[in-house]
C-alpha cells in the first residue's frame, strides 16, 4: 500500500464503504495531534445515509453515546477527569501480586498434562480476571466475566448475547458498588464529585473493559510466539528475564495488537500527504503501518539494514497506544503491562521448557485487519505440579 499509494491510502470498506487509511508515521502524528480538525466523532460520517441497518462494522465504528470512548470535545474532557483518576488509583505492587496469584491458579489447571493451548486457557482469561478485581467484581463473577468477553472476542454467534450480558454485568456493577463501595476503579469513579448517569458509568467502564481485553490478551500471546520463535529473544527462556520486556517492546512495534483504529472524521475540507480529504470522510488510523514507516523504522534499530539485532533501548515511540488527546490514558498503559508482563514472567517461571507443539509456520491469526492476535498457541513443556494459587 505504501509503494502504491504513499502513506494516505483510499480503501473499501465491505460494501464498497470508502475511507483512508494512514500508514504515515508523520502522517498520523499529524491526524491524531489535531482533533479539531480530524475529530473523533463519528456522527460527522458522510456515509452514515449509505449504511444498511446491518453493516458488519457498525459496532466498531460506534455512534455518538454517552461514553469516555465516543465523547468529544469538552464532554470528553469530562469523562477523562472521572476516568483517569480511578485509574491512576490503581496500587502498582498490589496488582502485580493479584496478576501472579490469577496466573498461577491458571497455569495449575493445565501444568500436570504437559500440553495448553495459551490462547484461550492463559492469554484470554488472564487480563478478564485482573480487570474485574481492579474494576470491582467479586471474584466469583470472574468466570462469567471472562466467558462473555470471549464470546464477544470470537465474534461468533454468541456475541450478541454475550455483548448484552456483558453490558448488564457492568449495570449490576454500578449498582453495587452504590450501595457498598469499595476501593476499586468502579467505586473511585462514582465517587468523582462532577455528576453523571448510571448509564454513563456502565458505558464508561464497558468501554475500558473492553479496550484492556483483547489488546492485553494479544500482547501477551504475540509476545510469547515471538520468544519461542525468535532467537533474539531466546534468553528469556534460559533465565534471564531481561528480554521479556524487551520482547513485549517490540511486539508493540512489529506486531502491534491494534493494527488499525477506527476512526477520525475530517470536521472540512482540507490536504493530507497531496490527497484531498472531503467534509466528513473517515481516516482509519493506521498504527501497525506507521510503526513500520522505513523513514522511522530504520532508526528504530539503529542498523543499516533496518534489523540490527532487535533492541530497541527502550525506544517506545510507536503508535500502539494512538496518540493525542484520544490516545490510550496513561494509567490504562501501565495496567496492561503489568498484566502481561506479570503474565509472562509467572508462565516462563513456572514451565521454562515450554515450546510450540507446532511449525511456526502453521500459527494463524485471527481473520481481522484491525486487531492481530493469534487463533490457538499449542505448547508443550514437561509437566510440573500445581503450586496451588491462594484462594
Amino acid at each position: 500500500m505504501r509503494r502504491d499509494h504513499g502513506p494516505v491510502v483510499p480503501v473499501m470498506l465491505p460494501g464498497d464503504v470508502p475511507a483512508w487509511l494512514v500508514v504515515g508515521y508523520r502522517e498520523l502524528h499529524q491526524v491524531t495531534a489535531d482533533p479539531l480538525l480530524f475529530p473523533r466523532d463519528s456522527g460527522l460520517w458522510n456515509q452514515w445515509d449509505t449504511l444498511p441497518e446491518d453493516w458488519p462494522l457498525r459496532p466498531m465504528i460506534g455512534q455518538r453515546m454517552p461514553s469516555v470512548y465516543y465523547t468529544v470535545g469538552a464532554e470528553h474532557q469530562r469523562h477523562l477527569r472521572m476516568v483517569n483518576p480511578a485509574l491512576e488509583g490503581v496500587e502498582h505492587v498490589e496488582l502485580r501480586g493479584w496478576c501472579e496469584e490469577m496466573a498461577d491458579r491458571l497455569i495449575d489447571g493445565f501444568c500436570g498434562r504437559g500440553e495448553a493451548e495459551l490462547v484461550a486457557e492463559y492469554a484470554k482469561p488472564l487480563p478478564v480476571l485482573a480487570l474485574a478485581r481492579i474494576f470491582g467484581f467479586p471474584d466469583a463473577e470472574g468466570p462469567a466475566l471472562t466467558r462473555t468477553m470471549s464470546d464477544l472476542a470470537d465474534g461468533g454467534p454468541e456475541a450478541l448475547d454475550a455483548y448484552r450480558e456483558f453490558v448488564g454485568l457492568m449495570y449490576k456493577l454500578v449498582a453495587d458498588k452504590q450501595a457498598v463501595p469499595g476501593d476499586d476503579v468502579a467505586s473511585r469513579m462514582l465517587a468523582h464529585p462532577e455528576p453523571f448517569t448510571d448509564d454513563e458509568y456502565a458505558l464508561d467502564l464497558t468501554a475500558l473493559t473492553a479496550a484492556g481485553h483483547l489488546p492485553t490478551a494479544d500482547w501477551i500471546g504475540n509476545s510469547v510466539r515471538l520468544m519461542l520463535t525468535d532467537d533474539r529473544f531466546s534468553a528469556s527462556l534460559t533465565g534471564g528475564r531481561h528480554s521479556v520486556a524487551e520482547a513485549m517492546n517490540e511486539v508493540l512495534w512489529e506486531d502491534t495488537p491494534t493494527q488499525i483504529l477506527a476512526g477520525r472524521w475530517a470536521a472540512r475540507d482540507t490536504w493530507l500527504a497531496g490527497r484531498h480529504i472531503g467534509a466528513g470522510d473517515m481516516l482509519l488510523l493506521g498504527l501497525a503501518g506507521a510503526n513500520l514507516d522505513p523513514k522511522v523504522h530504520l532508526d528504530g534499530y539503529g542498523g543499516a539494514d533496518g534489523r540490527g539485532d532487535g533492541f530497541r533501548n527502550g525506544n517506545s515511540a510507536h503508535f500502539s497506544f494512538s496518540h493525542g488527546e484520544f490516545q490510550c490514558p496513561f494509567a490504562a498503559r501501565e495496567i496492561a503491562e503489568i498484566i502481561a508482563r506479570s503474565g509472562i514472567e509467572v508462565l516462563l517461571d513456572r514451565l521454562p521448557d515450554v515450546e510450540l507443539s507446532v511449525p511456526v509456520d502453521s500459527l494463524t491469526r485471527r481473520p481481522s485487519a484491525f486487531l492481530r492476535g493469534m487463533t490457538e498457541l499449542p505448547v508443550h513443556f514437561s509437566p510440573a505440579p500445581p503450586v496451588g494459587g491462594r484462594p
